[in-house]
């Protein structure tokens, strides 16, 4: 590979981590899809695109648009044609046109300005959808430098990955749109029938506690996706559930009744593990005194649950791939192929584009896994939970010990304030350990380990690891500057999108040479002009 197209993927893996990151933020719908559309034109030659899902009638809505300004999308320049529209809409494959000029009502559509003589204006429409006929579509307007650099087929890979991730989101909100109009009318209709009803939350997991808005998300994207066949990768903290989540995944699936066969792939060696997901046959090897099915055969008609993903070797993951395309393999000392019907659901907690970037991780595989990601937020991002899941826990023990032990407020008030670097787990541990040390009924804020100065989970995990991989960069908002704001087009219009390098020099200049103050003016990240930066070689002055 050479270094252009090393560092050409290399982008397009963060760019697809940011962009997950986006979706899954707690903004509203079109700001989210803005922010996509933004990340994008700093990501390619984009100088337009837009994001419009079909309405009731079936015609394209434009829901965010970028490299227009604002008056100028509420004019309707964003529309597509109407026959250009209903061709994107009734197929499913990609409408592309290389060079707009050679059509014309795409050349008056895109109207591109500041192009060169030698430059090209493409035109890439990918479809929206889960399953079935699409309902909306990604398009953009891309440029390129001359006609011979012209080379699509990346970018409509890219962009169908976007689209997928935006047909997953675009759903999941209009589900949640429907749950919380129907508990509106359910509060409106009690209203007056007595005291106001506790609110009920829009999505439950049995056997799952959160209440908390990030857990609703996870709850509302787990039963959008379960009854799919789509392979998930869970991501998060180490202890923050994800084997709940994929049993709940399984468990709201049309495989419900099929098993649910867990591997850990962190725990054994390659030998061991292809064994165990593979099988073998009797004298394969030295030891193996009969026939031995592997998790594959196992999970038939189920679900398996590839956990600690991101720790199997690379020699390991070619092997692995092949299964997870052909779902067919061969026992070890076997010469029979097997054929099997299995759900894959995955889970890491490490940085697998980072790994991808390094070379520890392979790109074809990471694609493969990365169909709908899920990501599980860490416990002191949602504190909410901490007294039901304390109190379950709580309660877990009392069974088991035949105690009737209870938290006082000022317990209750420490232990909701903690961070608990080791999340979940190292919440239950900590409950277990100051029931089991307490001798009266009631847990007073002087039993809990961190007020005797005997808690070392601070000092074991002074930075969590996977926080610093993973988590999105937020502008630091300066004192003469308003804070970012997501529902804005562009208002720099002269600027379009900022795909050029000209034009990130000049926004670059205007903010004197301050990344976060040209993201908010920009209304992406610093993060993500960061890439824009690094991608064409702007070297950044020091005043």
């Amino acid at each position: 590979m050479n270094p252009v197209t090393e560092s050409r993927a290399s982008l397009s893996l963060v760019s697809m981590y940011e962009i997950s990151k986006i979706l899954t933020s707690p903004v509203d719908l079109q700001a989210r899809l803005r922010a996509v559309l933004n990340l994008l034109a700093s990501y390619m030659e984009m100088r337009r695109g837009i994001v419009a899902i079909t309405d009731g009638d079936g015609a394209l809505r434009v829901l965010a648009a970028a490299g227009l300004s604002s008056s100028a999308v509420n004019n309707g320049a964003a529309d597509m044609p109407a026959e250009i529209a209903a061709r994107i809409v009734a197929g499913q494959a990609p409408f592309v046109t290389e060079n707009v000029a050679d059509d014309p009502l795409l050349a008056e559509y895109v109207r591109v300005p500041n192009v060169l003589d030698d430059e090209v204006v493409s035109f890439i429409a990918v479809p929206v959808k889960t399953f079935g006929k699409p309902f909306g579509c990604l398009a953009i307007a891309r440029v390129w430098r001359h006609m011979t650099q012209v080379n699509i087929g990346d970018d409509i890979r890219f962009l169908t990955m976007v689209a997928n991730l935006i047909a997953q989101t675009v759903r999941l909100d209009e589900r949640m749109s429907a749950a919380a109009s129907e508990d509106r009318a359910v509060q409106d209709t009690v209203r007056h029938a007595g005291p106001p009803a506790e609110p009920d939350t829009a999505y439950r997991i049995d056997n799952v506690i959160g209440a908390s808005r990030p857990m609703q998300q996870v709850f509302a994207q787990v039963h959008l996706v379960a009854p799919t066949r789509s392979t998930v990768v869970l991501r998060g903290e180490s202890g923050t559930g994800k084997e709940v989540i994929a049993r709940a995944v399984h468990a709201l699936s049309n495989r419900g009744g099929g098993p649910f066969v867990k591997v850990n792939c962190a725990a054994l060696p390659d030998t061991l593990l292809e064994s165990e997901l593979f099988g073998h046959e009797k004298g394969a090897f030295t030891g193996a005194t009969q026939q031995r099915k592997g998790r594959f055969e196992l999970a038939d008609r189920g679900t398996l649950f590839l956990d600690e993903i991101g720790d199997i070797s690379t020699a390991f993951q070619a092997k692995l791939l092949r299964v997870l395309q052909e779902r067919e393999f061969e026992r070890i000392g076997g010469t029979s192929t097997i054929r099997v019907d299995v759900r894959i659901v995955c889970a890491t907690n490490r940085n697998l584009e980072e790994a991808v970037a390094k070379g520890d991780f392979r790109a074809d595989l990471y694609y493969r896994i990365n169909v709908v990601p899920i990501f599980i937020p860490a416990l002191r991002e949602r504190r909410e939970d901490i007294p039901a899941l304390a109190e379950h826990f709580l309660g877990s023990f009392n069974g088991e010990n035949e105690r009737d032990l209870r938290f006082s407020e000022d317990a209750m008030r420490v232990i909701t304030s903690c961070n608990y670097p080791g999340n979940v787990r190292e919440l239950e541990n900590c409950v277990y350990r100051v029931a089991t040390m307490t001798r009266s009924e009631v847990i007073e804020n002087i039993n809990l380990p961190c007020q005797g100065g005997v808690c070392h989970c601070a000092t074991l995990f002074a930075e969590p690891a996977y926080a610093n991989a993973v988590e999105p960069e937020t502008p630091t908002p300066a004192a003469d500057d308003a804070s970012p704001d997501w529902n804005r087009v562009d208002d720099l219009q002269e600027l379009d999108a900022l795909p050029q390098r000209e034009r990130l020099i000049r926004v670059m200049e205007r903010a004197g040479w301050v990344q976060a103050k040209a993201a908010r003016m920009l209304g992406i990240t610093p993060r993500q002009i960061g890439y824009a930066l690094r991608k064409h070689n702007v070297e950044i002055k020091r005043l």
